[in-house]
């Protein structure tokens, strides 16, 4: 099979900007490295602690329903936390030093139920080189049920996305778990698959982690606890209901609204911005600069800085983004910021906006 040939940015004088403003968050590092050091171990030790910790608890104390339907919803909430403050990171090797320790970090996803071979495809080689460009960027091409590039085809069901998608999104996690993930290795038409070939060792990672993930979730506790299917299998339900609805309220906001540009390349495979305009024109930051956004949200709200740097840890981006707005303000760059409640209303106009015209009552002439 060909692979597809890498798209190509534009040149232009955006690209001595984006080098001093590389500079500058170099600088930054640097200067508060010592400081920052033991934040980025702890909440990576943590974090998933405290997810098994939970887990721990239901095999104690689940038979107690109140225990068992406080736990599986917590650890979908810690889940969520892992990813942004630790799995996040370490897949861009920004936590440790050592690229092998990093590395290893990444596989709490798969113990989590996701796999991280195809995630890590999917989110560096895709998402990040090419943020909202249709037919590159895997994180806005979810399901067939949700249209989010304007120019993308439409169908008749579309019509009514903005209506029926908000009921859909709490079984995003168990699309990622049980479809997604199948999808990406086994069919040659998945975007991940235009650029890379998939070893057969991460085949046998694929079966045997998702294996583990129901083992001790599902069958562990069944078999500890000894309660019915119909008192645990809702209980796990919750939680995929509560990881998917947190993990959107968080994932949804930097991209997928009306006020981004979802841009198109030319024949030639060039896009028409170069790579900081790229990432401004696609890509906003969330309002907020507190103790719950740092720590527990892992600064996820300073979206730009992470396209930009991704390979520097979330607790450089608060500084990092003030030189951006700074560059931005003195050079008439695009550098928006949304309060949360804005960005969700515009996701919903850009579902809203990007229904098809269609009667699906009609029949077709």
């Amino acid at each position: 099979m060909i692979k597809a040939q890498k798209l190509k940015y534009q040149k232009g004088s955006n690209d001595q900007i984006f080098q001093q403003l590389r500079s500058e968050a170099n600088t930054i590092v640097n200067r508060l490295v010592d400081k920052r050091k033991g934040e980025r171990v702890f909440k990576a030790i943590l974090f998933p602690t405290l997810y098994f910790a939970a887990w721990a608890c239901i095999l104690l104390w689940g038979r107690n329903p109140a225990v068992l339907f406080s736990c599986y919803p917590l650890m979908g909430v810690l889940l969520v936390l892992n990813y942004l403050n630790v799995i996040h990171d370490a897949v861009h090797h920004a936590i440790f030093k050592s690229r092998r320790l990093n590395e290893q970090w990444v596989y709490l996803f798969d113990l989590m139920g996701a796999n991280s071979y195809i995630w890590k495809t999917r989110h560096v080689l895709y998402h990040h080189n090419y943020p909202n460009v249709d037919g590159w960027d895997t994180d806005i091409d979810q399901s067939a049920l949700v249209k989010v590039v304007p120019q993308a085809p439409s169908s008749r069901f579309h019509k009514y996305q903005h209506i029926y998608l908000p009921f859909i999104y709490p079984l995003f996690l168990f699309n990622w778990l049980l479809i997604r993930d199948f999808k990406d290795f086994f069919s040659n038409s998945r975007i991940v698959q235009k650029r890379i070939s998939i070893p057969k060792k991460e085949f046998v990672k694929l079966f045997f982690f998702k294996a583990l993930y129901f083992m001790y979730m599902l069958v562990v506790p069944k078999l500890v606890l000894g309660i019915s299917w119909a008192t645990l299998l809702p209980a796990f339900i919750i939680m995929i209901f509560t990881a998917s609805i947190l993990a959107l309220l968080v994932l949804l906001p930097p991209h997928a609204n009306i006020e981004a540009e979802f841009p198109s390349p030319d024949n030639n495979k060039r896009l028409p911005y170069d790579w900081l305009l790229h990432m401004l024109k696609t890509t906003n930051d969330v309002n907020g600069e507190n103790w719950f956004t740092r720590f527990v949200l892992g600064n996820y709200n300073y979206h730009i800085v992470h396209h930009l740097f991704p390979n520097i840890h979330h607790s450089y981006y608060p500084e990092i983004t003030e030189r951006l707005k700074l560059h931005a303000a003195n050079n008439h760059l695009p550098y928006r910021s949304y309060q949360f409640g804005a960005t969700l209303k515009n996701h919903y106009l850009l579902l809203k906006q990007n229904r098809t015209d269609f009667n699906i009552w009609e029949e077709d002439m």
